[in-house]
């Protein structure tokens, strides 16, 4: 929750789970983060569309099922780092970084122009 809260709130609006036992704990995370849950319906993955890509995309890195302590925090680091600098069509050809980049420079705008 720590990390989610150092995001701005126009950022951490909602999230989108499947159906894991892992998700149990969202009630508290919502508390903590004001992010509201919402749960994909059983057998749906195309409601986690973005989701779904992206476990596709680190399965290039882990193949499924990986037991993830064998990574330290520098090798998961660089795998995000090479995922979000990596182009992608839903996007516009632009990396997530770039569209993330974008975004703050224009919240910071507003915020410049409110005050």
């Amino acid at each position: 929750s720590a990390v989610l809260n150092r995001q701005p709130a126009e950022l951490r609006k909602s999230m989108t789970y499947d159906q894991g036992r892992e998700m149990h704990g969202h009630k508290i995370l919502t508390e903590r983060t004001g992010v509201q849950i919402y749960f994909a319906d059983p057998h749906s993955p195309w409601q986690r569309g973005s989701n779904e890509n992206t476990n596709g995309l680190l399965r290039q890195y882990m193949p499924k099922g990986s037991d993830l302590s064998i990574y330290s925090q520098d090798d998961l680091d660089a795998i995000a780092l090479s995922l979000n600098t990596r182009p992608r069509e839903t996007l516009g050809w632009k990396s997530p970084l770039v569209v993330y980049t974008e975004h703050m420079a224009r919240l910071q705008l507003q915020a410049d122009s409110i005050h």
